[in-house]
């Protein structure tokens, strides 16, 4: 996909949109690989090289994601990609497999969740 001004606001009205479905913050988004490389390196960290091989990254110690938009094909993808990453963001304890897949689902379908709670130790006395 082309990224212009139209694009754009489109792709961060639909973050916002799913931040809030998901009740985390805001991420800050980079949606070209120079943006990646402008950042300072201790954000982008792991994937800074890399990250054009991906559709999306996300740096969740620094609430910022990546979305090459240059390597997304369609609308569909760009949806889901977005969706992809915030779920990392808001379960930054799950990798990928058939519980994140789900949760994925879950949110294109309008699925709203409760903020990430850590849980409490329960000490055996």
């Amino acid at each position: 996909m082309k990224l212009d001004p139209e694009l754009k606001l489109q792709i961060l009205e639909k973050v916002g949109i799913y931040s809030n479905r998901f009740s985390i913050s805001e991420p800050t988004i980079l949606l070209t690989t120079k943006e990646v490389l402008d950042a300072p390196k201790e954000m982008t960290e792991g994937r800074r090289t890399s990250a054009y091989k991906y559709y999306g990254v996300s740096y969740l110690q620094h609430n910022l994601v990546f979305i090459n938009v240059r390597k997304i094909p369609d609308e569909k993808t760009l949806e889901n990609t977005i969706v992809h990453e915030l779920i990392h963001m808001r379960f930054p304890y799950l990798a990928h497999g058939k519980r994140f897949n789900k949760l994925v689902r879950q949110g294109l379908r309008g699925k709203s969740f409760l903020p990430y709670r850590k849980r409490s130790k329960i000490s055996a006395i």
